[in-house]
C-alpha cells in the first residue's frame, strides 16, 4: 500500500479511536466517589497500614487518612490513577482556595489542595489532632 494512503489512514484511525473514546466517557479524570475509593487506592499502595479517619475533598481529587499508625496520608488523584504518600514532617499553609501541603519529598514538591472552609478546618483539625 502506498505511504499517501497509508499515513492518513493510519492518522484517521488514532484520532477516531481517541475520539470514540472520549465520547463514551473514558477519559474522564478519576475521582474518589466515597471514602472507601480513597481507603482502597491507600491500601494498594500502603497495605501495611490501614487508615481509620478518611477525608475526602469535595471535588473528589484528594483525600487526608489518619493512619493505624498515627501518621497522616495523603492520597491523590495523578492523571488516571492514584497516588499516596505520607505526610510527616510536611509543611501546611492556608491559601485562599483550600490548603497547600509541602511534603519533605523532592519528587513532590507540593499539593495545592481545593477545599472550602468548612473542609480546610476538618483536615487542619485531624492534623493538630495528630501531631
Amino acid at each position: 500500500m502506498p505511504l499517501e494512503i497509508l499515513g492518513p489512514m493510519v492518522v484517521l484511525g488514532i484520532a477516531g479511536i481517541a475520539l470514540l473514546l472520549h465520547l463514551t466517557g473514558q477519559t474522564a479524570p478519576m475521582r474518589f466517589e466515597t471514602e472507601d475509593d480513597a481507603r482502597r487506592a491507600w491500601l494498594r499502595e500502603h497495605g501495611e497500614d490501614a487508615p481509620g479517619t478518611v477525608l475526602v475533598a469535595a471535588n473528589g481529587r484528594a483525600a487526608l487518612l489518619r493512619l493505624g499508625s498515627g501518621a497522616l496520608g495523603l492520597v491523590t488523584i495523578m492523571g488516571a490513577d492514584p497516588a499516596a504518600r505520607y505526610l510527616t514532617g510536611a509543611s501546611w499553609e492556608t491559601t485562599t482556595k483550600g490548603l497547600r501541603i509541602r511534603p519533605p519529598d523532592f519528587a513532590a514538591p507540593r499539593f495545592d489542595i481545593a477545599l472550602s472552609e468548612e473542609d480546610r478546618a476538618a483536615w487542619l483539625a485531624l492534623k493538630d489532632q495528630t501531631t
